[in-house]
């Protein structure tokens, strides 16, 4: 029978789909393309099982012959602030049925379900209506006389958007990755008619807006006495060439253990050290730069800890004879990736010992996470550094055993060579063990390279640092970065500049407004 046939199909496929998945993580994969695999297992598991139910569901067998539909997982409740639209369902007739009663029925309780609906983005319009107001009896007398409520200043001047709606190009732009073409094309399932040219000039506008508070920003995340940094790689536009050429990014956060977080993102066509150096304070801006201030007003140079890996592009930065006041703290991240990428290989012994002793001092570490800073320093003293000393003596042993210039003796010597900024830590519990809280943090840019591809110009790639790093630093201050990015488009035109740190992340707060 054909509908047989078919069930046996389906069910040796949702055999064999269960079957890849759970050998999924052993397949020769990157961590993207083994979470779009199994994105897609599960979309074909759903179908098919929707596909098996209605088959079933024909079947001429009693119902206990059919075989049971497994039970669906648990599912975390849905959120307390969703807006709740009920539906009460009461039996027409509430007398009782039976025959020869016909009694009225008491009602003794209900069945609650819930279910997760969407309606989608809504445009309305602001009508603002202004009303004129006249004098007649100044008019009798020749005189005109017209009272009426100003405009308010508007962030986009003679335009249509809204602060919401300009907050929301740029929320979908520079957070959800999506290019103009399609935001276009979103907007016009709706009728709203928004050419991408319109879209761009809108966020060139606000980008423009927004500069000053981006500066704030730069302050606040400078006045850590401990700063994160790295950089990585975003494609640019060189119209000139026909074709992109690699441009950087640079991020600085303050320190992973700071109990108010941002992080600050910088574009800039290359990766040399004059670039941290030009944001760190001290020297001139990078030759060529847009937004060297005047000497007068050239901020002093930063001091602290400053963490980041062992590329040569912090040397000067961190030169001991032009700036005594700053410090350096290493990544252990990095010192243990080198023996990761050897443990690979499953040629080395050696590296699989140093993955152990680095586990240890990492568990160590987890149990530190909720202390503050003195406290994390004192269990580091008594718990972590005994195993860094332990770590120490061990490399220096096995260093002797290796022989010069191979993998092996190059992932030791990375270790050994920075051993007094690998360990900083120890001395200061407001100090990370690594970098991979600033990692996190650059990852809004990875996922951007695959949506727009690369920055069609300079200012381009400045006004997306600009968005992105108040964007980000928002949402490390448990802030909803539509709600905080309308708010402040929708103050800056009229907000003094005197007061700018107000509008900040970490001290905003929503303008109060009464019924």
């Amino acid at each position: 029978m054909w509908r047989d046939a078919k069930i046996e199909k389906i069910t040796f496929e949702l055999a064999r789909l269960k079957r890849w998945k759970f050998g999924a993580c052993t397949e020769a994969m990157d961590a993207q393309q083994r979470q779009l695999f199994l994105d897609t297992l599960v979309e074909d598991e759903a179908e098919l099982q929707a596909q098996l139910a209605e088959l079933q569901a024909r079947l001429p067998v009693p119902a206990a012959a059919v075989e049971k539909a497994p039970k669906p997982p648990r599912r975390q409740a849905l959120p307390e602030h969703l807006r709740r639209v009920e539906h009460r369902h009461e039996p027409a007739d509430t007398h009782c049925p039976a025959p020869g009663c016909g009694e009225p029925m008491t009602r003794v309780g209900e069945d609650v379900s819930e279910r997760l609906d969407i309606v989608p983005a809504e445009f309305f319009v602001h009508r603002h209506i202004r009303g004129k107001w006249v004098c007649r009896c100044c008019q009798r007398q020749g005189e005109e006389r017209l009272v009426q409520e100003p405009a308010e200043v508007q962030l986009i001047e003679r335009g249509i958007p809204a602060s919401g709606l300009v907050a929301y190009t740029l929320i979908s732009r520079f957070a959800d990755h999506v290019p103009y073409y399609r935001q276009e094309a979103i907007n016009a399932r709706s009728g709203v008619h928004t050419p991408r040219s319109t879209l761009a000039s809108w966020a060139g506008q606000a980008g423009a807006a927004l500069h000053p508070l981006y500066e704030a920003l730069k302050r606040f995340v400078l006045g850590s006495a401990v700063v994160q940094a790295d950089e990585t790689t975003v494609a640019m536009l060189d119209p000139g060439a026909g074709k992109t050429r690699k441009a950087y990014v640079w991020a600085y956060a303050r320190g992973e253990f700071d109990p108010q977080p941002g992080v600050v993102y910088e574009f800039c066509l290359g990766r040399g050290g004059k670039y941290p150096l030009a944001f760190l304070g001290g020297l001139p801006s990078p030759p060529g730069s847009q937004t060297d201030p005047p000497a007068e007003n050239r901020k002093p140079p930063w001091s602290g800890t400053l963490v980041c890996d062992r590329y040569g592009g912090y040397d000067a930065v961190l030169d001991p004879k032009v700036f005594p006041q700053r410090v350096s703290a290493a990544c252990a991240a990095h010192a243990r990736r080198k023996f990761d990428e050897l443990a690979k290989s499953g040629k080395s012994t050696l590296a699989t010992q140093a993955i152990v002793r680095f586990a240890a001092i990492y568990h160590a570490e987890k149990s530190f996470a909720g202390m503050d800073g003195p406290t994390r320093t004192t269990a580091r003293k008594s718990i972590t550094a005994p195993l860094w000393q332990e770590l120490h003596t061990w490399l220096k042993l096995e260093r002797g055993r290796v022989v010069d210039g191979g993998a092996t003796a190059n992932a030791i010597d990375y270790s050994l060579n920075h051993w007094p900024a690998l360990t900083r830590h120890l001395l200061d519990g407001a100090l990370p063990i690594d970098n991979n809280y600033l990692e996190r943090q650059i990852k809004p840019w990875a996922m951007g390279r695959k949506a727009w591809l690369f920055c069609g110009s300079e200012l381009a790639g400045q006004r997306a640092a600009v968005v992105m790093s108040l964007v980000q630093s928002a949402k490390l201050n448990g802030l909803e970065p539509w709600a905080y990015l309308r708010d402040v488009l929708d103050r800056l035109p009229t907000h003094l500049n005197s007061r700018i740190d107000d509008l900040l992340p970490h001290r905003w707060q929503p303008l109060q407004t009464t019924d």
